[in-house]
C-alpha cells in the first residue's frame, strides 16, 4: 500500500495552473524523484502533499492520513529537508536539534537521547558545540538531514538536499540517504542533478507545466526514451559535419551552442566519420538520464 499517494491532484494561481491531474505514489521504502525544470511544478506539489497550502482539486492520502484536513497528523511522521538550510545562527549544533524536537512534542530528554547517534549519522559527533557560523556548507546540509531525523519519521522529504555541495559532501550526504532506505524509509527526493536521482531513485516521476510526462525506473527512462549512444561533437567544424553526415549517422541530432549531439543506435558509422577529421573533437558515450531529462524538458532555459 502506497505510503503517500496523490490522485488527479491540481492547483492554480489566479490564470496559471501550476499543478494538472497529476498522479504520485510512494510505496514503502523506496526512493521516488520528482524531477522536472523550473516553474514545473515540483515545489507546489510538496507544498500540497505537506498540507502547506490546499489542492484546488484531488485526493492526498499521506501515512494513511487524508491531507490537508489531518496533515498536522501527518506532518509528525515526516521529516523535511528544505532546498535552503534555516538552522538557527544563535544555537549550536546539538541546540538545533533540541529545539526542533520540541516541535514535534518530544520531551527533552528523549530527544537528548537520539542527538549522539543523529550526530554520528551526519558526521558531525565531535561538533555537538559548535556554533552554526563555523560550520562548512557541506556540514550545515548533513546537519539539516539529521535534523529531520528528529522525530524517527517514516517519510522524509528532500527538496535539492545536494545543491551548492563539493563532490565529497554530495557522496557523504548519498551515503546517509542510501542508509535511511537500507532502513526501512521512504525518501521523496527532488533534485536538479540527473546523476544523483539515477543513483539514488527506485522510480521516477517527471513532470512538466504540472503535468506528468514520463514515470518508470532510471534504467527503464534510459531504454525506452531515449538512443543508446550519443556522441557530442565540438569544434569549429561541427556545423559542416553536422551538414554532410548528421541526417545519415545519427537517429536524432541536436546543436547547442558550439556542441553536436548526435544520438544512435549504431555509433561505429559516426565515430568512423569523426576519426582524423581536422578541427573536431568527440566524446563517445552511453545514455544517461540528463539525456531523458532534455528529451523531455528541453534545452531552453527556465527561470
Amino acid at each position: 500500500m502506497p505510503v503517500v499517494s496523490a490522485t488527479a491532484l491540481r492547483k492554480q494561481y489566479a490564470s496559471q495552473t501550476v499543478v494538472d491531474g497529476l498522479n504520485l505514489e510512494l510505496q514503502p521504502g523506496t526512493c521516488h524523484g520528482l524531477l522536472g525544470p523550473n516553474g514545473a511544478g515540483k515545489t507546489t506539489t510538496l507544498k500540497m502533499l505537506l498540507g502547506l497550502i490546499a489542492p484546488d482539486g484531488g485526493d492526498i492520502h499521506v501515512l494513511d492520513l487524508p491531507v490537508p484536513s489531518l496533515a498536522r497528523q501527518a506532518r509528525l511522521r515526516i521529516g523535511v529537508v528544505p532546498q535552503m538550510d534555516n538552522l538557527d545562527p544563535d544555537f549550536t549544533v546539538a541546540e538545533n536539534l533540541l529545539a526542533y524536537g520540541r516541535y514535534f512534542g518530544l520531551k527533552d530528554h528523549d530527544i537528548r537521547a537520539r542527538i549522539p547517534a543523529l550526530l554520528e549519522f551526519a558526521g558531525l559527533a565531535s561538533r555537538a558545540d559548535a556554533k552554526i557560523q563555523t560550520l562548512s556548507g557541506g556540514m550545515k546540509r548533513r546537519l539539516t538531514l539529521a535534523r529531520a531525523l528528529i522525530n524517527d519519521p517514516d517519510v522524509i522529504f528532500l527538496d535539492e538536499p545536494t545543491t551548492g555541495l563539493d563532490p565529497q559532501a554530495r557522496h557523504v550526504i548519498w551515503q546517509g540517504l542510501r542508509k535511511l532506505l537500507s532502513q526501512g524509509k521512504t525518501i521523496l527526493l527532488t533534485t536538479h542533478f540527473m546523476d544523483e536521482a539515477e543513483r539514488l531513485c527506485d522510480v521516477l516521476t517527471v513532470i512538466d507545466h504540472g503535468k506528468v510526462i514520463a514515470h518508470g525506473s532510471p534504467k527503464e527512462l534510459i531504454a525506452t526514451l531515449i538512443e543508446p549512444d550519443v556522441l557530442e561533437i565540438f569544434g569549429e567544424d561541427s556545423a559542416a559535419w553536422q551538414q554532410a553526415h548528421a541526417n545519415r549517422l545519427c537517429d536524432r541530432h541536436e546543436q547547442a551552442g558550439e556542441t553536436l549531439f548526435c544520438y544512435t543506435r549504431q555509433p561505429d558509422a559516426a565515430v568512423h566519420a569523426l576519426k582524423d577529421v581536422s578541427g573536431l573533437r568527440y566524446l563517445h558515450r552511453p545514455a544517461n538520464l540528463e539525456d531523458v531529462f532534455l528529451k523531455l524538458t528541453g534545452r531552453e532555459l527556465r527561470d
